[in-house]
């Protein structure tokens, strides 16, 4: 609990209107999207980076922790405040401050919305690609904090490839500036690149100048029905081997088909597997990549390929793949999520390797996800209530990033470690890797108080739930 003075501080800091200590606020304060629980004694809400030094200097002064929260969509525990502590929310600093059409540039608080940011850029004819599958409630801090990924890295990159410069406190109160607003800048160490998916460990992003480029002049979306996940997986891998570039190239397998089936019954029921697929560029670069798809696809055995027509169309098909997540629970009560990466010529031996550890544990093991650059979200759904599931859920986990790491590949893509994940950190870090990164951490907060127990395995993560990630 906070005494007090501390209260009154930080109220003298950013007003009475922007702090809470109610039970009410503190719970809705107290989750993110892994619905595990830690309720923080207060909530704040600066409007400032001066606000945020100054509450980062008495956090330091007075001994207790900061949790960073943008919207709470983060799906590995990084916004919950585990140990207790005071979370602050960047919800209020939510202007975009400038959109340079000249210098393709975009300035903004760490507040604003994703989907609303793009629809102010995409207004004047530019484009902000990143697009994690939560864009129309996370945040652009919350994407920096994260390095958010999404649908359209296959081509367009993740948010790290959009971030030129920051403004930062640091976890003892100092506001820096890194990076540059110039397309290029090599002075000094890269202090944006390592701000950027640090999970809210080593400073609070208090504003961010994004990168923009032009806004494709066509898109044209495709469905692709397949027998099976291993059909598809094929027609990923030679999509990727005939040098052809789609903004996105998701994948969708049977048990998600049946879950989502309802958006549009004759389109998506009946697959064994589905690819959406979308190219861009101008008219006639988009219509000659998707000729091309389409060659690639009905060489491989595609059952069914057809042009999504209309907006609305379009807007069908990413609704029912956006709603995948949340549909699986028609499957099982519970879930454990988890956004592994391989290289793409190993998407195949992922997915049928995943489909088999499902069958030999008798679970249902759903995937879907972005296999244009190897990311699959593999969904372990059980029951908690039945011991024995669970603990075979548990061993599945672990036996799937084994497989991961055997092909080359990474237990986290977009999500990051948080606390679900910092169990398995050294599976795929060595020693020297890992103690590099704590004295990183320890140099910058040697009080321990920002975001404390995220990435690594300390006594604050065992202490606190241990519940599995439960969104995707």
């Amino acid at each position: 609990m906070l005494s007090d003075n501390i209260y009154a501080a930080l109220e003298t800091v950013v007003g009475a209107e922007n702090i809470t200590a109610s039970k009410e606020d503190l719970l809705c304060y107290s989750y993110d999207a892994t619905n595990t629980t830690f309720m923080p004694d207060a909530v704040v809400f600066p409007v400032t980076a001066v606000e945020v030094s100054r509450i980062v200097e008495l956090a330091n002064r007075e001994g207790f922790s900061i949790i960073p929260r943008g919207a709470g969509s983060g799906f590995t525990g990084g916004s919950l405040a585990i140990a207790g502590g005071v979370v602050l929310s960047t919800e209020r600093m939510k202007q975009t401050l400038d959109i340079d059409e000249e210098n393709l540039t975009a300035t903004v608080e760490p507040g604003v919305i994703t989907w609303e940011f793009q629809q102010d850029v995409e207004a004047v004819g530019l484009f902000y690609p990143p697009d994690p599958t939560s864009k129309k409630i996370s945040t652009i801090g919350g994407n920096i904090a994260e390095c958010a990924g999404g649908p359209r890295a296959v081509k367009y990159g993740v948010t790290r490839d959009y971030v030129l410069a920051l403004e930062v406190v640091l976890p003892t109160g100092e506001i820096i500036k890194t990076g540059t607003s110039t397309m290029k800048g090599v002075v000094g160490y890269d202090l944006t690149r390592l701000m950027t998916g640090s999970e809210g460990t080593l400073g609070i992003i208090t504003k961010a100048t994004l990168r923009l480029i032009p806004k494709p002049q066509s898109v044209i979306t495709m469905l692709v029905s397949f027998a099976d996940i291993g059909a598809a997986a094929v027609a990923v891998a030679d999509i990727v081997a005939a040098r052809i570039q789609p903004s996105t190239l998701e994948i969708i397998d049977a048990f998600s088909i049946k879950c989502i089936e309802e958006y549009d019954p004759e389109r998506l029921g009946g697959a064994g597997a589905l690819l959406i697929i979308e190219v861009d560029g101008t008219e006639e670069s988009a219509s000659h990549e998707a000729a091309r798809v389409r060659e690639v696809c009905m060489a491989v055995g595609a059952t069914g390929l057809e042009t999504a027509t209309g907006k609305q169309d379009v807007k069908t098909l990413w609704k029912a793949r956006r709603s995948i997540s949340p549909a699986l629970f028609k499957l099982k009560p519970n879930k454990i999520n988890e956004d592994v990466v391989v290289p793409r010529s190993k998407i195949m031996e992922l997915m049928t390797g995943l489909e088999a550890l499902g069958k030999s544990h008798d679970l249902i093991i759903a995937c879907f996800g972005h296999a244009g650059d190897g990311n699959i979200h593999m969904n372990i759904m059980y029951d908690k209530t039945d011991a024995a599931e669970a603990a075979r859920a548990e061993e599945a986990v672990n036996e799937a990033f084994e497989l991961t790491l055997s092909l080359g590949g990474t237990i986290s893509g977009e999500h990051g470690v948080g606390t679900t994940k910092a169990k398995y950190l050294d599976m795929e870090l060595g020693p020297v890797e890992i103690a590099l990164m704590r004295t990183l951490k320890e140099t910058l907060d040697p009080k321990g108080i920002l975001n404390p127990g995220k990435i690594f395995m300390d006594e604050t993560v065992a202490e606190g739930s241990t519940a599995p990630n439960t969104n995707a």
